[in-house]
């Protein structure tokens, strides 16, 4: 049998490179798998103009501070040379353009097949994230419509748009950022289940994370929160859709 490692992390992106620092700093045997060919994690294939939600100075990771951004919310470049300089900086075990095929327990360990070979651990810590396995409902008639489709996961940026009618589903902070995008160089409508619903213009991402963590720690202790009115799921104002809705879009 090879090396039984301490713990096999699935996934390099922001928070597997988060708990390789606590295993690090704990002195733990361990390896981080990730299927990307270079670090910067999913931030790697989102849209050209998407931000962070918080300042720099409240959307580090643990140990090592972010740069601070000449932008109000650090711009997707800035977030991926961050990701890419932290993992430097600790010297992060990663195996990189690596595939995980299935995960099994073994003889009282774990065993995991990868398209890179065999590796075992004690304990695994899945930090994929979802950006891999987009969903998409079945609608009527999507298969046969011709026009492009793709889902928010895939989208790069408006200009393959240019001059197209373009519809946007959906009432999340995607949609609103894509709608915003695209109506500056073609006609667009939303399509929403229920009214989207704003955050007012000062709540970022560092306010959002305090109410979630307070949410967090009242319902295991069996206490009820009142998040203030504020929807964690509400879309954030971020300079493009503060714009956009100067437009009157």
């Amino acid at each position: 049998m090879s090396e039984i490692l301490d713990v096999i992390i699935i996934g390099g992106g922001q928070s597997g490179l988060a708990c390789g620092y606590y295993l690090r700093r704990n002195k733990l045997n361990y390896l981080i798998l990730d299927k990307q060919e270079k670090c910067g994690g999913a931030w790697l294939n989102t849209w050209d103009s998407l931000t962070l939600f918080s300042p720099a100075e409240h959307s580090s990771l643990p140990g090592w501070l972010m740069p601070k951004s000449k932008n109000r919310f650090p711009l997707k470049q800035e977030v991926i040379d961050y990701l890419c300089q932290y993992e430097l900086h600790y010297q992060l075990p990663m195996e990189r353009n690596v595939n995980v095929d299935t995960v099994i327990s073994e003889n009282m360990f774990f065993k995991v097949s990868t398209s890179k070979g065999i590796y075992f651990a004690k304990t695994i810590i899945a930090a994929i994230g979802t950006w891999n396995n987009p969903f998409i409902p079945k609608i009527k008639g999507i298969d046969t419509f011709k026009g492009i489709q793709i889902h928010s996961a895939n989208y790069k940026n408006a200009e393959q748009f240019r001059n197209l009618k373009v519809l946007v589903v959906g009432e999340g902070n995607s949609a609103a950022q894509i709608v915003a995008e695209v109506s500056k160089v073609t006609t667009v409508k939303w399509s929403t289940r229920k009214p989207p619903q704003y955050l007012p213009d000062e709540v970022d991402g560092f306010y959002l994370f305090n109410v979630a963590s307070a949410k967090y720690n009242a319902e295991k202790q069996g206490i009820p929160f009142n998040a203030a009115n504020y929807n964690l799921g509400n879309i954030v104002m971020v300079p493009l859709v503060q714009e956009a809705r100067s437009r009157g879009v």
